[in-house]
């Protein structure tokens, strides 16, 4: 395999000699530089092995020994272990972060603008939600990284909507955005959902979204929440989610709810992937990692999987995402040589491998990067995995969004919507009651 340096990767892109001589090299990798990455685990059966063998490679050309450590997020212990290692002012070089926690470190983290902005220059701007999460207070604390970045559109049964509801996603979201049809898109909306839900519910089928703390129930519930105008906070810190709207939203959870599986509430970020590959579920909110497994180990459950936009609000249409970002240590004694790592697996080909050999999971987070072909040609069903990037009118948000970073890192970490969705829908709380204790806890968050 082909190794390219940092230098290598600015010398053929138009990053050209400002972002060279930013960026600090030539670096000639010491014989015995050591550097460690903690990296999350990923869900696609395959992606990590291919992952390893392609950092293993530009460690062996580089002189560089990395060890390289696949962590999980359930039980947040992606999470736990970078809040250990910031505690501890020790470990990994190199750690991935899921959505918000490299906010939570900012001031413990090696600043990224020279290689953000190296990027940039080469291949054009990051979306708009990873630059929301990763540049803060005009530097970029982090670096968007495409390795288990992913959204959150509906991973849909056809043959279950079209025999239980007579509802069929392959026509009103087909593999080519240019044969779609307005009227049909824009009926499909929070309200033909809970009609949807109720068939397929009585059908033996129910519809799986989690309401729990894990990032899973975040990331429907942030959207569905901002489509009918309900925000936690607004970006000047003001708290807004005492409104008309987040009333809404919860009443209607309290019947969506009600054609939903019991144990929703227990569920982890694995939980709905199971519910859609054991044939039980209709529909779940997920990127294409349920489809995968199901390709391996239910293969008539994959052949009938669509993806497609989620169902509009009367707000705009909203769909949830997950990025991940890498982060580099203050304390790690091998800064340069990170980054030259980073910049070579942020690097077009190098990404183009880590898509494909993710089945289309992972989601670059480099706009002119989403012209992969993976998501056209992969089946089965082919095209079933097209509308997994955004083709419509959807917004790709973060549950927290549009807060300021210090608060809406906190609205997600500490599971706000869900706790204040499940103390109505599970715990009998009156709704208003439920709103006034989230605004309760956004003022503790303001207070420090």
């Amino acid at each position: 395999m082909e190794t390219r340096t940092r230098r290598d990767f600015l010398k053929t892109g138009a990053a050209g000699a400002a972002a060279a001589s930013v960026l600090g090299f030539p670096h000639v990798a010491r014989a015995q530089t050591k550097l460690t990455f903690g990296l999350w685990d990923h869900w696609v059966p395959g992606a990590n092995d291919v992952l390893k063998g392609i950092v293993t490679d530009w460690g062996k050309g580089n002189r560089v020994d990395i060890t390289i450590d696949f962590i999980t997020s359930i039980g947040n212990k992606l999470q736990l272990t970078g809040a250990a290692e910031s505690r501890a002012g020790a470990g990994h070089d190199i750690i991935a972060f899921s959505t918000w926690d490299g906010t939570f470190y900012k001031d413990k983290l090696e600043p990224m603008s020279d290689v953000a902005e190296a990027l940039i220059k080469k291949y054009g701007p990051f979306n708009e939600n990873a630059t929301y999460l990763s540049k803060q207070d005009g530097r970029w604390v982090t670096l968007p990284s495409p390795i288990g970045s992913h959204t959150y559109p509906h991973e849909t049964r056809m043959d279950y909507f079209k025999q239980h509801a007579g509802v069929d996603v392959q026509d009103i979201f087909p593999a080519d955005v240019k044969k779609r049809d307005k009227k049909k898109v824009d009926g499909w909306d929070w309200k033909a959902f809970l009609a949807v839900a109720k068939k397929v519910n009585a059908a033996g089928f129910p519809i799986g979204a989690s309401i729990a703390e894990n990032t899973d129930s975040n990331d429907w519930l942030g959207p569905l929440f901002a489509s009918h105008g309900s925000f936690p906070m607004d970006n000047k810190g003001n708290i807004t989610i005492d409104s008309p709207a987040t009333l809404e939203v919860i009443e209607y959870l309290r019947e969506l709810t009600q054609h939903m599986p019991k144990d929703i509430y227990g569920w982890d970020d694995a939980s709905n992937n199971r519910w859609l590959i054991s044939g039980k579920g209709s529909t779940i909110f997920n990127p294409p990692s349920a489809w995968a497994v199901a390709k391996r180990d239910q293969p008539a459950v994959a052949a009938q999987v669509w993806h497609h936009d989620v169902p509009r609000g009367p707000k705009g249409r909203y769909r949830g995402s997950l990025p991940f970002t890498w982060g580099i240590w203050k304390f790690s004694k091998e800064k340069k040589v990170a980054k030259d790592l980073l910049l070579f697996l942020s690097d077009r080909e190098t990404q183009w491998k880590l898509i494909t050999a993710s089945q289309g999971y992972d989601f670059p987070q480099i706009m002119s990067f989403q012209d992969h072909p993976v998501w056209k040609e992969i089946g089965p069903p082919v095209g079933g995995q097209y509308n997994y990037p955004v083709r419509g009118d959807e917004k790709l948000i973060v549950a927290g969004w549009p807060a300021k970073p210090e608060f809406g890192a906190q609205v997600y970490s500490k599971w706000l919507l869900p706790t204040m969705v499940g103390k109505v829908t599970s715990g009998g709380t009156k709704p208003q009651d439920a709103v006034k204790w989230a605004a309760g806890e956004l003022e503790g968050y303001k207070r420090g």
